[in-house]
C-alpha cells in the first residue's frame, strides 16, 4: 500500500482515483453483445456463456432437481446462518414500510401518495472468484417484501454448468421465481430485451464488474431502470491513534479480497497508525487463501495521513465511499458530518463484513463516488411512488381560476378550457 503524508488538496484527484477502466474503454464491447442478444436471444446467450463461462449449457434454466440437489448440498450449519441473516434482513426492511400519505391541500381538494411493488425485477448475482450467495438475501428479500411478482436470478454458471448450491438454497428460501444460469453482460443484456428464456424485467439490480456495471447504464437506454452504478468494491477507513491497527488491517484486507480492481484507503490523523497498519496488512496478508487478489487490489490503494479532522472529513466527502468503517475517539463528529457514502461502521466492533453478511442492512451498494447522489439498495428501490388525487365541485370551485390564469399565462388554451367547462356547469 501507498503511504501518503498530507497531500495538497491539488492532488486529491490522483490520489483518490479509483483503479477501473472508463465507460469509453468498455462501452463497445457491451453494445456489441446487446445488438446480438437483441437480434439473436437465447443463441446469442449461449455463445457468449461459453466463451466468457467455459460451458455449453443445454438449458440456462436452472431446474427443480438442480434445486433439490442444492438442499442436500449446503451444511445445515451454513442453512441455518443464512436463515439468521435472512431473518435480520428481514427485519430491517420490513421496517422500512410507510403507510399512505394524504392531505387535504385546500378545501375539496384531496391528494395522496402510495406505494405498488415494481412487478418484474432482475437479480444479477456475481460469481466469479466468489460466488456471493449474500447478494440473493439481499436483493430477494426486499423484493419479496415489496411484493414483487416475478424476482429473475441470473448468476454465472461454473464450469460444470451449475450455480452454486448456496445461490440456489438462497434463492429459494427468498421466493426468487425463476433462477437462470447466465452471468456477464449476456445476462444483462437479457434481462433488458427479454428472451425465450430470460424474461424482459422492468428494472435490474445487483453489483457485478465493471462490464456488468457498464452493461447496466446501458440498460436504462432500452428503457430498463436499474439501481445504481455499482461496481467494484471499496472501503475507507477513517482511524485515529485509538484504533486498533490489527482490526483496521482486517477490515481493509476483508474488502481487497473481492477483486482486484477493489479499493481500500485508510484515512487517518496518526502516523504511528498508519505505520502499524501497514505492518498489520502485509503480515495478515500473508496467511489469505485470496492472497493473490487482495495483493492486486492493496497496490491500488492508499494510507493518507492528514493533519486535523476538517481535512480528513472534506477528503472523505470528496471521495464518497461505499463502505465508510470509523474507528475515532470523537466518532460523533464524523458520523455527523459525513455526506456521501453507502454505508457507514460505527466503532472497533462494527466490522464491515457484518454489513455484507447478517446484520441486516443492505449491501448493494453506489461504489466509484456515486454515492454522492446515490442510496443504497432499501425497500423502496423495489417499489413506485404513485400519486393520487379527488376534487369535489368545491374543490374545483376554489382552484379553478388559478388553474385557468395560469394555463392561460403558458399558452395552453385546451389545459384552461378543460377546467373552463366544468366550472360553467358549477356557477
Amino acid at each position: 500500500m501507498q503511504i501518503v503524508i498530507n497531500p495538497n488538496r491539488s492532488e486529491w484527484n490522483d490520489i483518490l482515483m479509483r483503479p477501473t477502466q472508463t465507460v469509453d474503454d468498455i462501452e463497445g464491447t457491451v453494445n456489441g453483445i446487446f445488438e446480438d442478444v437483441s437480434q439473436n436471444g437465447d443463441a446469442a446467450i449461449a455463445k457468449y456463456t461459453n466463451k466468457f463461462d467455459g460451458v455449453a449449457l443445454e438449458s440456462n434454466i436452472a431446474t427443480i432437481n438442480e434445486i433439490e440437489e442444492s438442499l442436500q448440498l449446503v451444511p445445515e450449519k451454513l442453512k441455518n446462518a443464512i436463515k439468521q441473516a435472512k431473518a435480520n434482513i428481514e427485519a430491517f426492511h420490513k421496517a422500512q414500510k410507510t403507510s399512505k400519505v394524504s392531505v387535504e391541500t385546500t378545501g375539496g381538494v384531496d391528494c395522496w401518495q402510495e406505494k405498488r411493488p415494481i412487478q418484474k425485477v432482475g437479480l444479477y448475482i456475481p460469481g466469479g472468484t466468489a460466488p456471493l450467495f449474500s447478494t440473493v438475501l439481499m436483493l430477494a428479500v426486499p423484493a419479496q417484501i415489496a411484493g414483487c411478482s416475478d424476482i429473475v436470478l441470473c448468476s454465472p454458471p461454473n464450469k460444470e454448468g451449475k450455480l452454486a448450491p448456496e445461490i440456489l438454497f438462497a434463492a429459494q428460501l427468498c421466493g426468487v421465481t425463476k433462477i437462470i444460469k447466465v452471468g456477464g453482460i449476456q445476462a444483462i443484456a437479457g434481462l433488458t430485451f427479454g428472451t425465450k428464456s430470460i424474461p424482459k424485467v422492468y428494472k435490474i439490480f445487483g453489483p457485478g464488474n465493471q462490464y456488468v456495471t457498464v452493461a447496466k447504464q446501458i440498460a436504462t437506454k432500452y428503457g430498463v431502470a436499474i439501481d445504481m452504478p455499482a461496481g467494484p468494491s471499496e472501503l475507507l477507513v477513517m482511524a485515529d491513534d485509538t484504533a486498533n491497527a490489527a482490526y483496521v488491517a482486517s477490515d481493509l484486507l476483508s474488502q481487497a479480497e473481492h477483486g482486484t480492481d477493489s479499493q481500500v484507503i485508510l484515512v487517518s490523523t496518526s502516523k504511528r497508525l498508519i505505520y502499524d497498519v501497514y505492518k498489520e496488512v502485509e503480515k495478515q496478508l500473508e496467511v489469505l487463501p485470496r492472497k493473490a487478489i487482495a495483493e492486486k487490489a492493496i497496490a491500488n490503494s492508499k494510507l493518507i495521513y492528514v493533519e486535523d479532522d476538517a481535512t480528513a472529513l472534506e477528503m472523505i466527502d470528496e471521495y464518497g465511499p461505499e463502505h465508510y468503517i470509523i474507528c475515532c475517539k470523537n466518532e460523533d463528529l464524523y458520523v455527523d458530518n459525513i455526506n456521501n457514502a453507502g454505508s457507514v461502521f460505527i466503532g472497533d466492533y462494527t466490522p464491515e463484513s457484518a454489513g455484507d453478511y447478517a446484520s441486516g442492512t443492505n449491501h448493494t451498494l453506489p461504489t466509484n463516488g456515486f454515492s454522492k447522489a446515490y442510496s443504497g439498495v432499501n425497500l423502496d428501490s423495489f417499489m413506485k411512488q404513485m400519486t393520487f388525487q379527488k376534487i369535489s365541485k368545491e374543490g374545483l370551485l376554489n382552484i379553478g381560476e388559478t388553474i385557468e390564469l395560469m394555463a392561460e399565462a403558458e399558452g395552453l388554451q385546451a389545459h384552461k378550457n378543460a377546467v373552463s367547462i366544468r366550472l360553467k356547469d358549477l356557477k
